[in-house]
Formats: C-alpha cells, sequence, structure tokens
C-alpha cells in the first residue's frame, strides 16, 4: 500500500491530461484522496522518529526505562490511527458547504451612506477533477441567500482549461449582488489558460479586473473597487505584470478604496499605493494540518484580518480545496465582509 500510494503522488497531477473524462475523474478522486492520505502518513511517521530518538537518548542516559518493542508498535499503531482519522475527518470537512464567516471592518473616512456594505468573499473554489458543477451551485446558493452588495472572487477558481470546465462553472451566472460580482485572477488561471478564462467569466457576467478599477455609486457615495492580476502573471504574459499602483489610477482620493489580490505578498505594494482593504485568498490556511505553519514561508499572512500601517488585508482559508479533498485544522469559508467608520 505505501509503494502504491508514492506512485500515485505524480499520477494525481498527470490524470488531467487523460482524454476519457471518466477515468480522469475517478483516477483523480484516488490519487488525490491517496495523496492526502500518505501526506499525513509521512508527517507522523517523522513524529514518530523523533518520539523514538528521544526515547532512545534518554534510554541511553539512563534517564528512563523504556520497552522498546512495546512502543514501537504502539507508535507504529498510534501513526496509522492518526492517519486515518485526519483523512476521514479532512474529508468530511472539505466536501460539506463552507461557512459563512462574518467580519467587520473599520475604515477611516467611510462615508455614512456606505456603513454597513457588505462585501461577500469567495476563493480558491479550484473547480475541477473532484470539485464540480454541484459543489459550485451550493456555494452561489449560500452566496446569494447573504444578499450582498457585492461579490468579489479572489481567484484559483479553476483547475482546468475551458472546454473542459465550462459547463461546471455555468452557476457563477447565478451569482446575484446589488453591484455585481468581481473577479481577479490567481496563479491557477495562469496554470489553466488565463485567457480564455477572462472571456468565459465576462460571458457569465462576471467582472474581471485586471490591475484596473471601478467607481461604484452607493446611496449617493463612491467606493473604488479594484482588481489586480496574480502576484505571478507577469512571467506568463508580459502585460499582466501585477501592478496594484496601475490599479488605483484615476481613482477619487476621498473615496474608499477596496483591493482584489489573490496572493497577500500584494499588501506592500497595495498600502504604498493608498488601498484601505485588500482581499485576498491563495493559502488555503494551509488546508490540513500542519501544512499551515509552512505558509509564511512564502506568504506575509496565512489567514483571517491583519493590518499593514493603514491597510487592512483579509486572508480567506478559501471556499474549495486544492488536490487531495481534505481539511483539517483550516475550514473553508465564505466571508461576508461589512464595512463600518472607525472609530
Amino acid at each position: 500500500m505505501l509503494a502504491l500510494s508514492a506512485l500515485l503522488q505524480p499520477v494525481a497531477l498527470l490524470a488531467r491530461g487523460f482524454r476519457n473524462a471518466w477515468l480522469r475523474d475517478t483516477v483523480s478522486w484516488i490519487a488525490m484522496t491517496v495523496m492526502g492520505l500518505f501526506s499525513s502518513l509521512l508527517v507522523f511517521t517523522l513524529l514518530r522518529d523523533v518520539l523514538l530518538l528521544v526515547a532512545a537518548g534518554m534510554h541511553a542516559m539512563q534517564l528512563m526505562a523504556i520497552d522498546f518493542s512495546a512502543l514501537e508498535k504502539n507508535s507504529a499503531l498510534l501513526v496509522l490511527a492518526a492517519t486515518l482519522l485526519i483523512t476521514v475527518a479532512g474529508f468530511v470537512q472539505a466536501r460539506k458547504l463552507a461557512k459563512v464567516v462574518n467580519v467587520t471592518v473599520p475604515l477611516h473616512n467611510l462615508p455614512q451612506s456606505l456603513h454597513g456594505f457588505r462585501i461577500v468573499q469567495i476563493s480558491d473554489i479550484h473547480v475541477g477533477p473532484t470539485i464540480k458543477q454541484g459543489y459550485l451551485s451550493r456555494i452561489v446558493q449560500q452566496v446569494n441567500s447573504l444578499e450582498a452588495d457585492l461579490v468579489a472572487i479572489t481567484g484559483d477558481l479553476v483547475d482546468g482549461r475551458v472546454h473542459e470546465l465550462s459547463q461546471h462553472t455555468l452557476p457563477l451566472a447565478e451569482l446575484n449582488a446589488r453591484h455585481g460580482s468581481f473577479f481577479v485572477t490567481g496563479n491557477h488561471e495562469y496554470y489553466s489558460g488565463a485567457l480564455d478564462w477572462i472571456r468565459e467569466l465576462d460571458r457569465l457576467g462576471v467582472r474581471v479586473l485586471l490591475n484596473e478599477h471601478v467607481q461604484l455609486t452607493h446611496d449617493g457615495a463612491t467606493l473604488v473597487v479594484a482588481g489586480v492580476t496574480d502576484y505571478s502573471a507577469g512571467s506568463f504574459y508580459a502585460d499582466h505584470l501585477s501592478d496594484p499602483s496601475a490599479a488605483i489610477a484615476g481613482a477619487p482620493s476621498d473615496a474608499p478604496k477596496i483591493l482584489l489580490a489573490h496572493q497577500p505578498r500584494s499588501a506592500e505594494a497595495a498600502q504604498s499605493a493608498g488601498f484601505d482593504l485588500q482581499l485576498s485568498g491563495h493559502t488555503h490556511g494551509g488546508q490540513f494540518w500542519p501544512w499551515k505553519y509552512f505558509v509564511p514561508l512564502q506568504q506575509p499572512y496565512v489567514a483571517g484580518l491583519h493590518k499593514l500601517q493603514d491597510l487592512w488585508i483579509y486572508v480567506s482559508r478559501g471556499t474549495g480545496y486544492w488536490g487531495p479533498p481534505l481539511r483539517f485544522g483550516a475550514p473553508s469559508e465564505i466571508t461576508c465582509l461589512t464595512l463600518v467608520p472607525f472609530d
């Protein structure tokens, strides 16, 4: 089983190239699930090795009398039990509908008519081998029930080409908000044919913001909503280089400014450009233990609300999942952000 799970790791990533849809999805389900199981097994095996090493050291220094036979057996069983527990619990957590997380964001100089303005953010759904139309439809229904003023989709919507997944992204056309739905590209859009997806989202009625902004008029007040391409987009298309300053160019200086940026590490440039709030995703909050502890090696923020000088940054844990259909210790979310004046 260990050898089989090791062999399935590359298959999990290569299955999307299979022409037969049933075979592609079946292999993806099996291989991706085993990838998650293998990951947990590896982590717990390493922790077990550390435990055995410490126990051996203490025994050598005559600090503790240890029955190594019993310790090795019991710790091995514990590794298997913990791995199975995380895999089963993580699968259930990943496949159920994301919970609504309510967040209040206080902004300086927020006009009274924008007090209570509600943005519903969804992110990192990863429609693809194991996430299909039904999964996305449930998300859209939940989003619509929140009666948002604006829907923000902060990237990594898909894992596949338009011709493979267009029928599964159709529910996006049903998104309903007072000022519409807005989208920014994530790194996975560039792996999946970003230009085609930009056209497809436009066809579905979702506005894609490519280093640009729109000015919304809400009960007489102006709100600037901008979006940048993914932090890595410039390595795919030179004219897609992520640029928060370009996204805000020409915006009224006295209006609140919100930036949609897939990766949290856009925050420094967003703060320098003069934004008040940045909405991001990308990290999945680590998705399942213990990987959230490694996210800071690449990103300045893992999940939740943070502040960089005058800029608020909210990082979603994601509304779907990537790869293994597992979430453990980092539940998915549909985020409802409410703007209020800063006291």
